[in-house]
C-alpha cells in the first residue's frame, strides 16, 4: 500500500531522499560489462554485434538490415485503427515541433560588418527502440519526428529482434511512417557502440536519441563525446500537486500511469487534503487489481510511492520546483494560476482531462524529457536536439583597424602574443 506522509518539515523531505537514492552513480560492474562490448565493437564491426545478439538474444535475426519491402509491408498489413491512432498522433506531435524550428539570421552593420548565425540540421543521427517486451512505436515518433524538422539527412534505427528473430511489426510501422532511412537489427550497448563508432554495415551517426535498459543507457553515456546523445535518462516519474476539488479516481490511475513503467519508477502525490489522500490510496488498491503490471506497480509504489499531505499549496509548489519532476500534473482549482511559477519540470500537465499518457502518446509536445531532477538545467527533447549552429564574422580593414586596439589589449592581457600578432601583422 502507497504510504502516507504528513508534511512537518522532515518526513516528507526523509522520504524524498530515499526517492533521490535511486539516481546513484552508474553500477560499477555494468560499466566494465558495456566497456568490453564498446570495445570489441570498435575492434571487429558487425562480427561482435552480431556475436553479442546470438549471446543475449538467442538468435540471429532474420535480418541484419531490415529491407526496405519489409518495412512498408509492415505498414500495408498494420491493424488500421492503430496505423490511424499514428497518424493522428504524428500529426499533433509534428505540428507542436515545426513552432520550434529555430532560423539562422545575418546582422549587417553600417561599418560593412557583417555578423550572423547559420542553422542546419545534423547529417545523420541514431535511433535506439526497444524491441522486446518494451516495445514503443510512439518512442519511434516523438524521436523521428523533430529530427526530420530539424532537416536531419539521415536516421538510422537499431532495434533489438523479437525471440522469433524478427523484427517488432508495430516498430516498422511506426519507422515506415515517419519516414526513418534504414533498420538494422541490434540492440544493447552494442548496438549503440556501433552506431558511435560505425561498422562495415551500420553508418557512424552523430547523435543516437532513444530510451533503453540500463546497459544502452551507460553505453551512451561512455561514448558521449565520441557522439552527441539525447540525454542520460533515470527511472520513470511522476508529481501530482491536488488540492479537494481533484478526483481521487483521476489521481490514482495516473499515478499508476508511471509506476508500471519499472519498479523503481517514482509515483508521488501532494495533496492539500486528506481526505484526497485517503480515497486515492484506496483507488490505487482498486484499480491495481485490474492492470496486467500490477506486480510492478506495486512494487513501484511501496518502494518510492507517496501521498504527501500538507495544509499549504504554495509549499508543494516549492516541493515541485525542488523535485524538478519528469512529469508534473496540476490538478487543483484554476491550474492555470500556478503555471507561471513552477520552473522546474520536464512537461506540465494542467488539470483533471490533461492525464500524462496524453503526453506520453499525442498532444504534441515531446515525451522524451529530463528525469532525476535534471529538468532545473536540461530541457525537453526538441527540433533544436537536431540541429547545429555556425557563426560567422565578415570584417572590412576599417573595421578592423577600428577595433585592432582593443583586441591587443585584451590578447597581450592574456598573455597570448600570437593572438595579439596576428591582428598587428595586418596593419
Amino acid at each position: 500500500m502507497i504510504r502516507k506522509i504528513i508534511a512537518d518539515g522532515k518526513a516528507e523531505r526523509e522520504f524524498l531522499a530515499e526517492v533521490e537514492k535511486r539516481n546513484g552513480e552508474t553500477d560499477k560492474k555494468v560499466s566494465e560489462i558495456v566497456s568490453e562490448i564498446i570495445d570489441n565493437v570498435k575492434e571487429n564491426g558487425d562480427k561482435a554485434v552480431k556475436e553479442y545478439t546470438l549471446k543475449f538474444d538467442g538468435k540471429l535475426p532474420e535480418y541484419y538490415e531490415v529491407p526496405r519491402d519489409v518495412i512498408n509491408d509492415a505498414l500495408t498489413e498494420a491493424d488500421t485503427e492503430f496505423t490511424n491512432a499514428l497518424l493522428n498522433a504524428m500529426e499533433n506531435i509534428t505540428a507542436f515541433h515545426q513552432r520550434q524550428k529555430e532560423q539562422g539570421f545575418i546582422d549587417p552593420h553600417e561599418n560593412g560588418v557583417i555578423l550572423g548565425q547559420r542553422v542546419r540540421g545534423l547529417d545523420r543521427v541514431g535511433l535506439y527502440v526497444p524491441g522486446g517486451t518494451a516495445a514503443y512505436p510512439s518512442s519511434v515518433l516523438m524521436n523521428a519526428v523533430p529530427a526530420k524538422i530539424a532537416g536531419v539527412k539521415e536516421i538510422i534505427m537499431v532495434t533489438p529482434p523479437m525471440k522469433d528473430g524478427r523484427p517488432n511489426p508495430d516498430i516498422l510501422t511506426a519507422a515506415a511512417i515517419c519516414g526513418v532511412d534504414r533498420v538494422f537489427m541490434a540492440g544493447g550497448a552494442q548496438a549503440i557502440a556501433a552506431l558511435a563508432y560505425g561498422t562495415e554495415e551500420i553508418p557512424k551517426v552523430d547523435k543516437i536519441v532513444g530510451p533503453g535498459n540500463i546497459f544502452v543507457a551507460t553505453a551512451k553515456k561512455l561514448l558521449y563525446g565520441k557522439v552527441d546523445i539525447d540525454m542520460i535518462a533515470g527511472p520513470s516519474e511522476i508529481l501530482i500537486v491536488a488540492d479537494e476539488t481533484a478526483n481521487p479516481k483521476f489521481l490514482a490511475a495516473d499515478l499508476m500511469s508511471q509506476a508500471e513503467h519499472d519498479k523503481i519508477a517514482s509515483a508521488i502525490l501532494i495533496t492539500t487534503s486528506e481526505k484526497i489522500a485517503d480515497e486515492t490510496s484506496a483507488e490505487i488498491e482498486r484499480q491495481m487489481q485490474e492492470l496486467s503490471r500490477k506486480e510492478i506497480i506495486s512494487a513501484s509504489i511501496d518502494s518510492y510511492g507517496a501521498i504527501i499531505v500538507t495544509d499549504d499549496i504554495n509549499y508543494a509548489v516549492q516541493l515541485a520546483n525542488e523535485l524538478a519532476p519528469e512529469h508534473l500534473e496540476i490538478q487543483v482549482d484554476n491550474p492555470m494560476q500556478y503555471l507561471g511559477r513552477l520552473d522546474n519540470a520536464g512537461s506540465i500537465f494542467m488539470g483533471q482531462y490533461s492525464p500524462e499518457p496524453l503526453g506520453d502518446y499525442f498532444a504534441g509536445p515531446n515525451h522524451v524529457l529530463p528525469t532525476s531532477g535534471t529538468a532545473r538545467f536540461f530541457s525537453p527533447l526538441s527540433v533544436n536536439s537536431f540541429t547545429k549552429r555556425s557563426s560567422f564574422i565578415y570584417y572590412t580593414e576599417q573595421a578592423l583597424m577600428d577595433a585592432k586596439d582593443d583586441i591587443v589589449c585584451i590578447a597581450e592581457k592574456e598573455g597570448l602574443t600570437a593572438h595579439a600578432n596576428a591582428i598587428k601583422v595586418r596593419f
